[in-house]
């Protein structure tokens, strides 16, 4: 299939493209850039043609906003005119940091929300009508510390989560103006760490970062001085918060399957929770990653942070059952993938 991939040369997105990519399918990329770096991109390519002597293998590659519609209806045509049009879009792309949504939701509306209503209205007018989009288990909001299931209350408590919630809803509304015609999987992904098992492909936060496990890589790199955990005080067996830890080539490979999973069943709208089902408290992540490294990383407690809640932990079941996938890799494989991405680029992709 030749796949339209928003924002693929982001962390998840890089990774999923070369999911893809070993899959046998064609892949175009649309990234603005603002998060991510081309280089991730040209990394992909060559992880695939040294794994593959026999052929050469590239990435169509755009540098655009989704906010601008015309761009995007510009390239569409153009493979529409090759007589090889886009067959379906995985969308990433948008803007991710919990933190960041509180302090600027107009920010977040803009880019989230905006950015796919121009994908969603481009795709109807050239009759792609099949995608898996990148939601978060954010739209859940506070849990009683039991898996999740897909069914359960959507409450977000952050903009970033809020933004999600409303562009499911535009994908469900949409689904129902045309169920004959539209294929959608949201998938509902936890806490994304690691790396490729090669080094070569990573998470590489611009300024930063956002999001826990970089955090901890930069500060047992000696980028930053310390790691701080942010509550001690939470309802949990530690004190700190618990969350669903997947490798993200578990995650990118649960991409794949179920773009695969759309093509092959009947039209549909499906959620789907990508997690591992098990819960890991922030201290045993960094004890974790101190004991299969062996290395010390300073820590300090701080006051909860806006927008957090205590525990949030994947129910699987539908997606093991729908896709046939499961999580293979293991916490310990993902603090060891990630501090070697780490060792291996200490300033990311530059």
């Amino acid at each position: 299939m030749k796949i339209l991939v928003t924002g693929g040369a982001g962390f998840i997105g890089s990774h999923t493209c070369l999911a893809l990519l070993e899959r046998g399918h064609e892949v175009i990329v649309i990234d603005s850039y603002v998060n991510s770096n081309s280089q991730s991109l040209q990394r992909v390519v060559e992880l695939l043609n040294s794994n593959n002597l026999n052929r050469s293998t590239g990435i169509e590659t755009c540098s655009a906003d989704l906010r601008d519609e015309k761009v995007l209806d510009q390239l569409f045509s153009a493979h529409e005119k090759l007589g090889k049009s886009i067959e379906a879009v995985i969308h990433f792309a948008g803007l991710k940091s919990v933190n960041d949504s509180v302090h600027n939701p107009l920010k977040y509306w803009d880019v989230n929300v905006g950015s796919s209503i121009n994908l969603l209205s481009v795709m109807n007018r050239y009759n792609c009508r099949t995608i898996v989009f990148s939601s978060s288990a954010t739209i859940y909001g506070f849990s009683n510390n039991k898996p999740i299931k897909e069914n359960t209350l959507i409450k977000p408590i952050n903009p970033y989560g809020t933004t999600k919630v409303a562009i499911e809803q535009l994908l469900n509304d949409l689904y129902n103006s045309q169920p004959d015609k539209w294929r959608i999987a949201n998938l509902r992904y936890f806490n994304p760490i690691g790396a490729h098992h090669s080094g070569m492909l990573g998470e590489a936060p611009i300024g930063v970062p956002s999001n826990i496990f970089p955090y901890i890589t930069q500060v047992a790199a000696g980028v930053r001085d310390e790691f701080t955990i942010f509550g001690n005080d939470w309802p949990t067996k530690d004190g700190t918060g618990v969350r669903d830890y997947i490798h993200v080539m578990d995650l990118a490979e649960g991409h794949v399957l179920a773009l695969e999973y759309l093509v092959n069943n009947q039209n549909q709208i499906i959620n789907l929770n990508l997690g591992t089902g098990k819960g890991t408290s922030v201290l045993e992540l960094l004890n974790t990653f101190k004991r299969v490294n062996n290395i010390n990383i300073p820590l300090r407690f701080s006051s909860r942070r806006e927008g957090d809640c205590g525990s949030v932990v994947a129910d699987n079941s539908l997606a093991a059952l729908c896709l046939e996938w499961t999580p293979e890799r293991s916490l310990e494989q993902m603090c060891i993938d990630g501090w070697k991405w780490q060792s291996l680029n200490p300033k990311g992709y530059i």
